[in-house]
């Protein structure tokens, strides 16, 4: 995760667990921005000398750094931090690379292979593993691949079922975001069974959504996480729910005693593309297996210029929460509305005349942010990790990589897992996936009579609340106005306690959640599974 202008960039082709991509088009210019001014082009090259993996691992932090020395507001020893920070990047993303190589022999003894006959290109690979080999939970566990045979993709999976009733609980999806982040996240970071500690070692997690439903992590798009692919060209979250949809139909073949179970799909991020869209796709389907019986989207990224928009508020105390100074508010509201405009036209067009601006405008606009130093997905701390702000990202990934782990998982031994692949968000990136808005689908499933909820933890940035409570008025669907007008409430636990607010009508909920930031079941375990087990009992309302 990058700060800066990366913070505002986050929305533009994103984000977390929903984590961002260390690069983005807007900045396609690089270079020429650098080397066409003679006052920085000796220091660049000495730079670039000393460091010689740099250049390939420049990100929007790096290139807003660059920018600012051409206007002389930074030194060359300052810059040269950002050229350490890019060679690092560098090294992280040869360490990581997209899972993209002369496909491993696919190994069907340890699997068994299902196919389906409307789906005669793909096949659902499915291996049960020894709950206690790795300890993470003592449930029946299934791993495995769905495989597209005609353009060689492979798609992690790992399923666990309820710890309480399997045959009757729900069965859960859960995305990350990214785009390119994997889903294990999600299971290891967030609401899985168990989280991993310093010492590789796994811990309980009492909260785990898995108490009572079943629970399947998908790595999608192929490249995320232990998903990888010999000939890719999934870059559109509409590529992504088609792949998802002819996943979910494999699995219920397998295992149909789960098909009369109620079925939700969950996630965060940049899931507010991909749930929508997913959402969409399965009704689209009238020949499906299944039914969907709701969406939730925690921190949702749904439309990047609006939600944008409210960064300033955000900032200034309207979310609550006072992060920078009433004159570096007012710096930031002269020049968002710049920054925001030429992004746009230089995220759409990648001509200079925009691009250069925007990289000025937004580096001003975040200045104040920049200097701080915060957790963007937290602002509540620091960041105590280059990278992904968390060390219990590192662990998890850690983790993911031991031999052991990927032999009970039922993966290659030659593939590395890393948490994000920016590859994968640059392709989604370089299709202007990011940058379209998403509410036509949410509507679309609200009046198909599926609900759907927004939940966000109220001290996030990447994908703040104010935003995104702002952008689900947006959502055009037979009860608009109806929900539009609703106002907030109190969302009381069960113990009593407000834990955060509530606003809603019918089969529409909005979910603010105090007290914690972009990944919710990681900042609020008990609450965010108090959340679930609500919304899952078919109690839409929350109290409203």
């Amino acid at each position: 995760m990058k700060l800066s202008v990366a913070l505002v960039q986050l929305a533009l082709a994103v984000v977390a667990i929903g984590f961002p991509t260390f690069e983005q088009n807007v900045f396609s210019n690089k270079h020429q921005v650098l080397l066409d001014n003679p006052q920085v082009l000796q220091e660049y090259h000495t730079l670039k000398s000393n460091f010689p993996g740099a250049e390939e691992g420049f990100g929007i932090e790096n290139i807003e750094q660059a920018w600012k020395h051409l206007l002389h507001e930074v030194s060359v020893p300052e810059l040269e931090k950002y050229f350490k920070k890019a060679e690092y990047a560098k090294k992280v993303s040869d360490a990581n690379p997209f899972n993209v190589f002369a496909t491993p022999k696919i190994d069907t003894e340890q699997f068994e292979v299902v196919s389906h006959e409307d789906h005669s290109n793909h096949q659902l690979r499915i291996k049960k593993t020894d709950p206690y080999s790795l300890g993470l939970d003592t449930v029946q566990q299934y791993v495995g691949y769905m495989d597209v045979r005609d353009v060689d993709k492979h798609f992690f999976y790992w399923f666990f079922e309820s710890r309480n009733d399997p045959k009757s609980d729900p069965v859960v999806l859960w995305i990350n975001g990214g785009p390119g982040c994997s889903s294990e996240g999600g299971l290891l970071f967030e609401l899985g069974p168990s989280f991993i500690d310093v010492n590789l070692k796994p811990v309980f997690n009492p909260y785990s959504w898995n108490s009572n439903a079943s629970v399947i992590f998908l790595d999608q798009p192929v490249g995320t996480g232990y998903s990888y692919a010999g000939n890719e060209d999934v870059a559109t979250s509409t590529d992504a729910a088609k792949d998802v949809y002819v996943f979910l139909e494999l699995f219920f073949q397998k295992f149909p005693q789960f098909l009369g179970n109620k079925f939700h799909v969950s996630g965060e991020s940049y899931a507010g593309h991909y749930i929508p869209r997913i959402g969409a796709e399965i009704i689209s389907h009238p020949e499906r297996s299944f039914e969907l019986s709701s969406l939730l989207i925690g921190n949702g990224y749904v439309d990047a210029y609006f939600q944008q928009s409210y960064d300033q508020k955000m900032l200034c105390g309207e979310g609550g929460i006072d992060v920078i100074t009433e004159e570096e508010c007012e710096q930031m509201d002269q020049y968002l509305k710049p920054c925001l405009a030429f992004q746009g036209v230089c995220e759409v067009t990648g001509s200079a005349l925009a691009c250069v601006p925007s990289i000025y405008y937004c580096a001003m606009a975040y200045d104040p942010l920049t200097k701080l130093n915060l957790n963007p997905y937290d602002l509540r701390r620091p960041c105590e990790t280059e990278g992904l702000c968390y060390n219990e990202i590192d662990y998890m990934s850690d983790f993911m990589n031991l031999n052991s782990t990927k032999e009970a998982a039922g993966v290659p031994s030659d593939l590395t897992f890393g948490m994000c692949n920016h590859e994968v968000g640059k392709r989604f990136n370089d299709k202007h996936d990011g940058i379209v808005p998403f509410q036509t689908y949410i509507g679309e499933v609200l009046d198909y009579g599926i609900p759907v909820l927004h939940y966000a933890g109220d001290k996030d940035f990447v994908c703040h609340w104010l935003g995104y409570n702002a952008v689900s008025n947006t959502v055009k669907y037979k009860n608009q106005a109806n929900f539009t007008e609703a106002e907030f409430k109190p969302w009381v636990s069960k113990s009593g306690k407000e834990i955060g607010q509530v606003r809603g009508f019918d089969k529409f909920t909005f979910l603010r959640v105090y007290d914690a930031g972009h990944m919710v079941p990681h900042d609020q375990p008990e609450v965010a599974y108090e959340m679930l087990e609500t919304w899952l009992s078919g109690d839409y309302s929350f109290g409203y």
